[in-house]
């Protein structure tokens, strides 16, 4: 058993011109993988969505008999600022995004524990094989949304790193420059994840077969074939197609 794992993984033939994964190891890496947008929307509502300021207990509140446009009472009151620590949460994205990243080749996926776990539990279900490319599109769309989340949590590092690539001050270092939209992203991260994890729907792979259908992709969208994959009389179909699509580019 080990050595068939170690050896094909969660691929069908590596050697193959087009390659192949386990569709039901892909389904149990999305429930398996599910768990860190779920800390991340924890986070999110314990920092980010959270009241940033706290009265100091058993202290007055003065009251300055000014009023803000919506006509509510000002008070001076003692109050202390919450700073919160994103190293743990940056760490976690870190390593969401390397499982991204690592699911898209054959060689790096053997460096993914949930590629293995994944693989391992799904073993004694029949697979059924479906195109890697399309699960590769869909897995870079992670790979931005996750670092658009770093981006955020760790402004002041992104700056000083991509001014001191440009040597210029491009970007400000003390105040986070990112829109206050991409916290929202997170929840993004975590309903794509659920619907491959409960429902096998992928919506990073139906985006991949329209932009391939209307030609943004100049390549033919295997998985819009309607084919039994197992069998192998349809890639002289789809050579064919590669062929013709070839000359209409010529």
């Amino acid at each position: 058993m080990w050595r068939y794992h170690f050896k094909h993984l969660w691929f069908r033939d590596q050697s193959e011109e087009v390659v192949f994964i386990n569709r039901y190891a892909v389904q149990m890496r999305a429930g398996l993988m599910l768990i860190l947008p779920i800390y991340m929307v924890i986070v999110l509502f314990t920092t980010v969505l959270a009241p940033t300021w706290t009265v100091v207990p058993n202290t007055f509140a003065e009251e300055t008999f000014d009023m803000t446009d919506e006509l509510r009472t000002i008070f001076n009151v003692q109050a202390f600022r919450t700073a919160f620590d994103y190293t743990v949460p940056s760490l976690v994205l870190l390593y969401g995004l390397f499982e991204m990243l690592a699911g898209m080749f054959t060689k790096t996926a053997y460096l993914s524990p949930t590629i293995h776990l994944a693989t391992l539990l799904t073993r004694h279900i029949r697979p059924k094989w479906e195109p890697l490319k399309p699960k590769r599109f869909a897995w870079s769309i992670g790979a931005t949304l996750i670092v658009s989340c770093l981006l955020f949590f760790n402004p002041d590092t992104a700056a000083r790193f991509i001014n001191g690539l440009v040597a210029s001050q491009l970007l400000p270092t003390d105040a986070n420059w990112m829109p206050d939209f991409i916290p929202l992203l997170v929840g993004v991260c975590f309903l794509l994840m659920w619907l491959e994890a409960v429902f096998g729907f992928c919506l990073g792979c139906k985006l991949h077969w329209m932009l391939a259908k209307i030609g943004i992709f100049k390549e033919h969208c295997y998985d819009c074939m309607n084919v039994d994959f197992d069998e192998k009389r349809w890639m002289e179909e789809r050579k064919a197609l590669e062929a013709g699509l070839r000359k209409s580019r010529e």
